[in-house]
């Protein structure tokens, strides 16, 4: 993939992270109310997206964001894969 296709792909990753975060800040739910993993979706997927935006960059110093990204990802997925025990794999993401 050339530079220029992984900047155009970044670039259209912000566009749809901005509609996303927008309707994730707008979404009225409460943490405990019906519709909460309603807005927890949109928050994976605003996660998702900076996620691949973490992998398009090239530089190797970006390591603590794929680590924060995938830290975010596995905490607010645990809550829909309860038996997955994902909580527990985000200890490990910072050992080194």
């Amino acid at each position: 993939m050339t530079k220029q296709e992984k900047q155009n792909i970044i670039k259209i990753s912000w566009e749809l992270h901005n509609k996303i975060e927008s309707n994730y800040i707008n979404h009225p739910a409460k943490k405990g109310s019906a519709n909460w993993l309603e807005k927890q979706h949109l928050l994976l997927a605003d996660m998702a997206l900076h996620l691949l935006q973490t992998a398009l960059h090239s530089e190797d110093s970006k390591h603590y964001r794929l680590q924060d990204n995938l830290y975010a990802i596995l905490t607010i997925s645990d809550q829909f894969l309860p038996k997955a025990n994902l909580k527990e794999a985000t200890k490990h993401i910072y050992n080194k």
